[in-house]
Parts: structure tokens; C-alpha cells; sequence
């Protein structure tokens, strides 16, 4: 009897279950380095300053769960989001998923193995500086000109 597809390939982001949806993220923590957006353009530049409860070793938040009560200017990702936020990165599996791509070979879910995306690196580990080493008057000092992805 054939294995069933994974539940990226038969369902929607909207129609996924919280664990499923939590499942999508890779761990790069790409999303949680301050963008600055050009005000007359909107052209966004990367820097690679992460928030402040960006744990930049793990590549993940320190408290996931009131995130965006503690810092207002998180963007929780909804799949309604995942298509329109053109500064997730490429590789970015809620983008991919929502614009109708394929996973990347070496995300956690397809090879198994969460320490690629770093490896890789494609995350943020020992790419960043945390907010609260730099502050946040400064963050175009710490554009960068290729985003990490």
C-alpha cells in the first residue's frame, strides 16, 4: 500500500493544524532581523540585527508565545501573510507553500535533519547581532546587501 503524501502536499496553509503549521518553519530565523523600508520607495533593506528575544545560537525565539505582546512590531506569520510578505526569504517554506513551489531538499521535514539550514547556512546563526548588543538607532549601519537567502 503506498505511504500517504506529507500534509504539505494535500492541504493548504489555511487548512493546516497549529502542529503542522509550526512544522513548516525551518529554523532559519530569518524573519526575525529588523527590516528597514524605504519610505518614498518601499524598498525594504535586509540588516542583521535580530530582535531582541532571538535566541541566535538556537535560531529561535525565547518566548514564542507572547512574542508579539512583548515586541509589537512582530509579524506573526497567517497563511493569508506567507504570500504577500515579499521580504520572507526564498527559501522560506510558508512562502514557497503559498506561492505553489516546493520544499527545499534540505528542509527538516524532507531530509530530517534540522542542522542543514545551518550547516547550510542559510540561518542566521553566527550571521547576527541581537538588537540588544546594537540597539535599534543604528540599524543602517547593519544593512547588508545580499539577504541571507
Amino acid at each position: 500500500m503506498p505511504a500517504e503524501p506529507p500534509f504539505w502536499k494535500t492541504k493548504t496553509l489555511s487548512e493546516m493544524t497549529p502542529d503542522e503549521w509550526e512544522a513548516l518553519c525551518d529554523g532559519c530565523a530569518q524573519c526575525c532581523l529588523h527590516k528597514l523600508q524605504d519610505e518614498d520607495t518601499g524598498f525594504v533593506y535586509h540588516t542583521k540585527v535580530a530582535c531582541r528575544l532571538l535566541d541566535i545560537e538556537r535560531c529561535c525565539c525565547t518566548d514564542y508565545q507572547n512574542r508579539a505582546k512583548l515586541v509589537p512590531a512582530c509579524s506573526v506569520l497567517t497563511p493569508a501573510l506567507a504570500s504577500s510578505l515579499t521580504w520572507l526569504p526564498k527559501t522560506c517554506a510558508y512562502r514557497r507553500l503559498a506561492t505553489g513551489r516546493e520544499l527545499e531538499w534540505w528542509h527538516p521535514l524532507i531530509s530530517g535533519d534540522r542542522r542543514i539550514v545551518h550547516e547550510l547556512g542559510i540561518s542566521v546563526r553566527n550571521r547576527a547581532v541581537s538588537e540588544n548588543e546594537v540597539g535599534l538607532d543604528h540599524l543602517e549601519d547593519y544593512i547588508v546587501n545580499d539577504p541571507i537567502s
